[in-house]
């Protein structure tokens, strides 16, 4: 059975192996709705989210108190920034005031300059559950790593109601429950985002999940240089060095994130993700083709 719908600014897809139709269809709605359930929960764009409840406590500098589920995330947050000397920063998507990449200009230093300050995971106060703002007019944004969450979440649904046999694919990012029924694993191509015909990998994946990250959908480009929309958050500028980065991991959160730090850390990336042992393919921005999945065929992730 498979579905498929939108979510999270993406276009989604759920393909589940289900005895019954009835009983499919119950547990198709289930695994749908865990989706839409995280989304609503944590979009910045919906006024009765609890993105939007922390981003009205942040703009008056008070506290909040969250759930187990949104503290855990944030915990995962906290970590990742102490990890990655601030890279992994959820409080930077503030740089959107400033970056707009349906435009082909590019922002004043002077503009970002203003926007720095409000930027910094280290300038908020978190002690699990409780959330505080000492800098008034910070953001918290789940966005960088919730879609991701939202795979593996939902693929724990589908696990719970006994699915063995599945995989969901949230915007590109993709999370298997189990292989084909008879034992056959599903077939991922990597794309390649100079030829959109071609794939740079195409990975069998009988479990686990697939990841991908990248600047070739949103870019400027000005004066011959190109600025994609991945911006460092010490200094509100676009990375360069790796143009995408696709991670195989156990859980789609991990490959996910993974392939945001190692955009994140530009020409670094690339041995960053080879010291992590992890299977990854990236593009440099020279088009060299580096990893260990170059025509790897991944039947364990």
């Amino acid at each position: 059975m498979q579905h498929g719908f939108r979510a999270m600014g993406s276009p989604c897809r759920v393909h589940l192996y289900l005895d019954e139709a009835a009983v499919g269809r119950n547990v198709m709605n289930a695994v749908v709705a865990e989706v839409l359930r995280l989304e609503k929960k944590y979009s910045r764009y919906r006024q009765d989210s609890l993105a939007a409840q922390i981003m009205a406590a942040a703009q008056t500098g008070a506290a909040i108190e969250l759930d187990a589920e949104a503290a855990g995330l944030l915990d995962y947050a906290d970590t990742l920034f102490r990890e990655t000397d601030g890279l992994f920063d959820i409080t930077s998507g503030v740089l959107r005031r400033v970056w707009d990449f349906s435009r082909g200009n590019l922002p004043s230093q002077a503009d970002i300059d203003a926007i720095l300050p409000g930027i910094g995971w280290h300038k908020v106060h978190w002690c699990n559950p409780v959330l505080s703002f000492p800098v008034a007019g910070m953001e918290v944004d789940f966005g960088g790593y919730v879609k991701e969450y939202a795979a593996d979440s939902a693929a724990a649904v589908a696990l719970s109601l006994g699915v063995k046999h599945g995989l969901i694919e949230l915007g590109g990012d993709i999370r298997v429950i189990g292989p084909h029924p008879d034992g056959s694993p599903w077939k991922v191509g990597v794309r390649d985002p100079n030829k959109p015909e071609a794939a740079l990998a195409r990975l069998d994946l009988g479990r686990g999940a697939v990841a991908s990250s990248g600047d070739y959908e949103r870019a400027i480009v000005y004066n011959g240089k190109r600025y994609g929309h991945i911006l460092n958050p010490h200094t509100g500028w676009p990375v360069s060095g790796l143009t995408a980065v696709t991670v195989v991991a156990e859980h789609c959160l991990l490959a996910g994130t993974a392939c945001t730090v190692a955009m994140l850390k530009g020409e670094h990336g690339a041995h960053w993700l080879q010291q992590l042992g992890m299977d990854w393919i990236a593009l440099n921005d020279q088009g060299q083709i580096l990893g260990n999945l170059h025509s790897a065929q991944a039947s364990e992730a």
